[in-house]
């Protein structure tokens, strides 16, 4: 399971096929101007912030929240290649200084915290000089094709990619548990209920960890 947000339309609705689903991929900040743009589904897996902000508009149905998935930040780095320290905050900050190149996200939960994070350890400045900030996709694969020499994002997508090896969570006083949650888009199928019942129980602790998270 990707922790990138989520769009779900569900499609051909049989008893034989409950949960026929079209599902669309996009950073959270990317699928809510999406939605704000007047695009819709019939469930949302966005933050929990981001599902909360859009019952409160009345875009989603109050009260439908369920959340599905607790995600940490990790780093990662090419297969084979020298593992540096990141197990304190005074390592990972000597790791972020030394290290040649660095990739992360511009969109994602996982980068938006980590850009506050460069400028909470001053370090903002030297570390961006040498940073690739992409707009989507999977910082890891940077890390693979050789082009960086460490990956920052949410565990399960340095997961999702081959030929990296993670180094772990970054340390709890530099890392977030972003909460990711499902809701029922306002005049969705009459079906969707039920599709979103579930997934939240399909999302049980040897499902998550599989894919890198864990239980909100």
């Amino acid at each position: 399971m990707s922790t990138l947000a989520v769009a779900v339309v569900l499609r051909g609705l049989t008893p034989r096929a409950p949960l026929a689903m079209a599902v669309e991929f996009d950073p959270t900040m990317r699928l809510l101007k999406r939605i704000e743009g007047g695009e819709r589904a019939d469930i949302a897996i966005l933050t929990d912030a981001g599902v909360e902000g859009l019952m409160a508009q009345g875009v989603l149905v109050p009260g439908s929240r369920r959340d599905l998935a607790l995600s940490h930040i990790g780093m990662a780095v090419k297969a084979g290649a020298p593992r540096p320290d990141i197990s304190t905050l005074a390592a990972l900050q000597a790791t972020l200084l030394a290290a040649p190149s660095i990739a992360y996200s511009g969109a994602g939960a996982s980068g938006l915290f980590f850009a506050g994070l460069l400028e909470r350890m001053g370090i903002a400045e030297a570390v961006n000089a040498k940073a690739t900030i992409i707009p989507q996709g999977f910082t890891a694969a940077l890390a693979a094709r050789g082009e960086v020499a460490l990956a920052i994002q949410q565990i399960s997508e340095l997961m999702a990619v081959e030929g990296v090896e993670i180094l772990g969570k970054l340390p709890p006083e530099a890392n977030t548990g972003a909460i990711f949650s499902a809701g029922l888009f306002a005049g969705a199928d009459q079906a969707a209920a039920g599709a979103l019942d579930w997934l939240a129980a399909a999302m049980d602790a040897p499902t998550l960890a599989a894919g890198g998270l864990e239980r909100p």
